[in-house]
């Protein structure tokens, strides 16, 4: 992976494909029951058995690649149904309730590879978009979000699957969180940023604070919050949390974020702290409407008191908003 939440499962297929080693792509386009993976994981399979990804976590793989290899043998997609009701179920593994489906398309004579192309660049771009494929007649198409409204629902909630005849396959760039301030509750909050999906990035001018001794192997800006942000790039797909209680560096990454479309901005301090926060913000030219979008204090309100249950309280509440929204 290059990031804590992003496979590169369609890179990998382009890049055997052009290198002239066949590839498919194996997706799991619904389950029920206990099966391991969920609706959109992905399997790469090249011309010669070498897998990428996972659509079972290892109970079908073996089935999966022989599809695929047959696949890339005669040019045909291909629907495969796994589950307890098959005598096939026991032998790959779902013995334990799972039933899942996958999509296996050959890259190239399938799924075509001018599509492909254009998926891997939007991601690269981080730019979201559904892969659309009708089971009936397999045409396919590519889709932004905002283009079609029943699907706005599944770009929010990262959530992959069938509807009538058709699968829908969501690519939303990776998560990213922007962490402003490295504190004692950022120390906490990184760790579990990481294990939700997250890119974690800390910003903090004080190289004190922000330092590979305090945050090894983490990504650490010592740029001023202002800069930093620019040259990060704030999205739908970012979350910005500032932790400093210090207007200096606090309030620049404030405005930044207001002016940005980041789905959560949460800062820390009481509710005295926020309203001076408030009236400084208004000063600078904010409007309520900017204001109201940000969450203080930071968190839900769980009694949260030391640093690592005030991270929790900040990923609980970051979670609700990407999955519930506002």
């Amino acid at each position: 992976m290059d990031s804590a939440g992003y496979d590169r499962i369609p890179e990998t297929a382009l890049d055997w494909h052009r290198a002239g080693r066949g590839a498919a792509i194996a997706t799991v386009i619904e389950t029920w029951g206990s099966a391991p993976r969920q609706a959109g994981s992905q399997l790469a399979v090249s011309g010669a058995g070498e897998m990428a990804g996972s659509v079972s976590g290892g109970c079908v793989e073996g089935a999966v690649v022989e599809e695929a290899l047959a696949a890339l043998g005669d040019g045909a997609s291909r629907v495969l149904t796994f589950g307890v009701s098959d005598d096939e179920a026991f032998a790959v593994g779902l013995a334990c309730g799972g039933t899942i489906r996958v999509l296996v398309e050959p890259v190239g004579q399938g799924l075509p590879e001018p599509m492909l192309a254009d998926l891997v660049a939007a991601r690269a771009a981080r730019r979201p978009l559904a892969c659309v494929v009708n089971l009936a007649d397999w045409s396919r198409r590519l889709v932004a979000p905002g283009t079609d409204p029943a699907l706005a629902a599944r770009f929010r909630a990262d959530r992959s699957g069938v509807e009538g005849d058709e699968f829908v396959g969501i690519h939303n760039p990776p998560l990213r969180m922007v962490i402003v301030g490295a504190v004692h509750v950022a120390q906490s909050l990184v760790g579990m940023a990481r294990a939700c999906g997250y890119d974690p990035v800390i910003v903090d001018p004080r190289e004190a604070f922000g330092s590979a001794a305090r945050f090894p192997g983490e990504a650490i800006s010592n740029d001023w919050p202002d800069e930093a942000l620019a040259a990060i790039g704030l999205d739908a797909r970012t979350a910005v949390v500032t932790l400093t209680h210090d207007p200096k560096i606090d309030d620049p990454a404030i405005r930044a974020a207001l002016g940005s479309e980041v789905f959560y901005l949460g800062c820390l301090g009481s509710g005295r702290t926020h309203g001076k926060r408030v009236a400084r913000l208004a000063e600078a030219g904010c409007s309520e409407a900017e204001i109201a979008r940000i969450h203080a204090p930071v968190g839900l309100d769980i009694g949260a008191r030391s640093p690592g249950e005030i991270a929790v309280s900040i990923m609980a509440e970051i979670t609700r908003v990407l999955r519930q929204g506002e």
